[in-house]
């Protein structure tokens, strides 16, 4: 019987993902259902980009053309950019994926550097940054996965989200510039894994 119960229950929390842009892949959060705070990581090495599968370095020796070739903007307007770049990625992707948890999931704090038992890592394997043209923006796309680990033994996964060039649409201010639409996109992700998460405890 239980093991009825449990199979329904996974159907259940994979149906509620589902439609292919966020999938739970295997396992649960119930863990999480007395926890106070969760910790999160973000992994962003070898990241490819764009349809081609541009490596970083290809990706930002591109923008970087593009950038100078612009009069208005030059090698001032590519400093701007690139330490802006740098700041995004090291500090408000983690920041804007959390801000995402909390606006449905409410009862657990989910923070970068934590103490918390369990963590949440995001590894980002592909981004297309997406476009904006005036009035008309595309949003950006991801993909990777998202594991809910054991803190103290990351080898021990409790839970695993496929995300497959996730583009699910949040209203944002940060839609002119590449990081921002990045931004834009681990908010959103964040907004739905944190949906589904809190659907799962019911």
């Amino acid at each position: 019987m239980k093991k009825i119960l449990l199979l329904t229950f996974l159907i259940m929390m994979t149906m509620a993902f589902g439609q292919g842009k966020m999938e739970l892949v295997s396992g649960d959060f119930q863990a999480l259902k007395d926890q106070k705070e969760v910790n999160i990581e973000f992994r962003f090495d070898n990241v490819l980009f764009m349809k081609e599968n541009f490596t970083e370095a290809q990706y930002l020796e591109n923008r970087k053309e593009d950038v100078l070739a612009n009069p208005k903007r030059g090698k001032e307007g590519w400093k701007q950019w690139i330490g802006e770049w740098e700041r995004y990625k090291k500090e408000e992707y983690i920041n804007y994926f959390a801000k995402g948890l909390g606006k449905y999931y409410k009862d657990v704090i989910f923070k970068k550097d934590g103490s918390a038992q369990y963590t949440l890592i995001v590894d980002t394997k592909w981004l297309f940054p997406g476009w904006h043209g005036g009035m008309i923006v595309m949003e950006a796309q991801l993909s990777g996965n998202i594991k809910l680990v054991e803190a103290s033994n990351p080898s021990v996964v409790l839970a695993e989200v496929q995300l497959n060039k996730f583009d699910k649409f949040i209203q944002s201010k940060e839609e002119v510039m590449e990081y921002g639409r990045i931004a834009t996109v681990y908010e959103s992700a964040g907004r739905y894994l944190g949906r589904e998460i809190k659907k799962s405890m019911k």
